[in-house]
């Protein structure tokens, strides 16, 4: 259980870690950060190591049990889609940090962090993948995999985007993703 003081150092550690990348980051500048001392930080975390690994997992979690709780609670496949999708852009604009580090900071995470992280993705994937077969029956998973993944680049971009209105953003977001998912070009469509 991650506790207040906790989840506000992991917030600020995000936000230095996507704006100056993980190495250029120390415990020192996150303590200062969060007006503490960086030896403080110990009492939170064991390191700088784990402040990310808790970063990404943390991330792979919300996306996971939000996304999972919104599609199930759909009442049809196309309604469980816009739930997805939504929710995906509704965290991407509003934690364009998170998205950031997700993205770049993999490959700093130890072993165990990337497996715990990549099982939650990959979680996440397979709602995504399963609501998308229920609208598509004709399409194999290994194809609706890639679908959905190229999505998430679409959504996951927009830390990177041009800047427009939010909600307009929200909405040409949620075309994109939708028309790209569902384009009866996609093979396995029975339209």
């Amino acid at each position: 259980m991650t506790t207040k003081r906790q989840q506000q150092i992991l917030d600020i550690a995000a936000q230095l870690f996507a704006e100056r990348g993980f190495h250029g980051v120390s415990v020192h500048d996150i303590g200062a950060a969060c007006g503490i001392s960086g030896p403080a930080l110990y009492k939170h975390f064991h390191g700088k190591d784990e402040i990310l690994t808790r970063s990404l997992t943390a991330i792979s979690e919300q996306l996971l049990m939000t996304g999972s709780k919104r599609a199930a609670a759909a009442a049809t496949p196309a309604e469980a889609l816009a739930e997805l999708i939504g929710w995906h852009i509704e965290f991407a604009l509003s934690h364009p940090a998170l998205i950031v580090i997700q993205e770049r900071e993999w490959t700093n995470l130890d072993a165990a962090g990337r497996k715990e992280v990549r099982a939650l993705q990959l979680a996440y994937i397979d709602v995504w993948v399963g609501t998308l077969r229920s609208l598509r029956p004709g399409l194999d998973k290994p194809e609706a995999r890639a679908a959905v993944q190229a999505t998430f680049g679409l959504l996951n971009s927009t830390p990177h985007s041009a800047r427009i209105n939010e909600a307009r953003m929200r909405e040409l977001l949620a075309n994109m993703a939708t028309n790209a998912l569902l384009d009866p070009k996609l093979s396995g469509s029975s339209s």
